[in-house]
């Protein structure tokens, strides 16, 4: 039972999954997020800021001993929006290869949105009938079986664009919806009769509109939310303070100052691809790279 590792590198968020690979699929050894940061005040500099820097490659630290502890036969890092849109981004990927081990790969939006459908749809119905949406901190992923494209919009990206004060005033907020709409623009793909919503946003939202005292990944596992949910989210969460949003249940207070900017973008994907409502999944980018090095490894993980 080969046991493989992947960790995301993303605008907002460091990811790790620790994954055994089993004759029809794969097994969860162990999975971890952090809020880090590392695309934070970089919109208009073009630059991650050294504390940025700081907060993620201790991160990545951490994740290299247990990578190392846990005798993985393969393992690979991914750096995304932030990574590849910054002018300092050797800087960073010097100092992850050394806190990790190995250097983290910077990889393309649309390298992005293959993986983010890969790892999303292996344990959530059929491909071809599939529409996945990933939110990041930094680019937004639309992506079926034939294909798809990232748009250069995430939560970080507009909220230090649009959204500079809590609660958000009437103006910022329209303006965020333009925003994202006018970028939402180009995504007309092929109908699809199923939606999957994946990443840290979707499952926070969940988690927010199911009322949970705490996140926890496998009660948000299918959960579904529509698009007059995420109206009602938008609404809510613009009225409020940054510190009323970090009391809210379910959300990590380390996301509260990105989290209207992410169901800004949640709501108005749901409208420009003419969806009423999506299912959120935690499966993601994650399983799609432990699955992509299962496969080069010639090992079977379909069902």
């Amino acid at each position: 039972m080969p046991r493989l590792a992947a960790v995301d590198i993303g605008t907002n968020s460091t990811r790790l999954l620790i994954a055994d690979v089993e004759r029809h699929g794969m097994a969860d050894v162990e999975r971890i997020e952090k809020v880090t940061g590392l695309g934070r005040d970089s919109t208009r500099s073009g630059r991650l800021a050294p504390e940025s820097i700081e907060r993620t490659v201790q991160v990545l630290a951490g994740y290299g001993r247990r990578i190392g502890s846990a005798g993985v036969a393969g393992a690979r890092a991914v750096a995304t929006a932030a990574t590849r849109d910054a002018v300092n981004g050797e800087e960073f990927l010097a100092a992850a290869r050394q806190a990790l081990g190995f250097r983290p790969d910077v990889i393309s939006g649309e390298e992005e949105a293959e993986l983010c459908f890969l790892g999303a749809t292996t344990r959530n119905g059929d491909p071809g009938r599939t529409l996945v949406v990933d939110i990041g901190g930094g680019s937004t992923e639309i992506v079926t079986d034939q294909g798809g494209l990232s748009v250069n919009i995430g939560s970080i990206r507009l909220t230090e664009r649009c959204l500079p004060t809590h609660p958000a005033a009437p103006e910022h907020l329209a303006a965020a919806r333009r925003f994202a709409a006018e970028a939402m623009g180009q995504a007309v793909l092929g109908q699809r009769p199923e939606a999957l919503g994946t990443a840290g946003t979707w499952t926070t939202l969940a988690a927010i509109h199911q009322q949970f005292d705490r996140f926890d990944p496998a009660h948000v596992e299918g959960a579904g939310l529509s698009l007059t949910d995420l109206e009602v989210m938008v609404a809510r969460l613009g009225r409020l303070t940054l510190d009323q949003k970090r009391t809210i249940p379910g959300l990590d207070p380390l996301r509260a100052p990105v989290i209207l900017g992410g169901a800004v973008i949640a709501e108005t994907a749901l409208r420009s691809l003419g969806l009423e409502s999506i299912t959120v999944t935690g499966y993601d980018i994650l399983d799609g790279v432990c699955l992509a090095l299962a496969e080069e490894a010639g090992l079977t993980t379909s069902t």
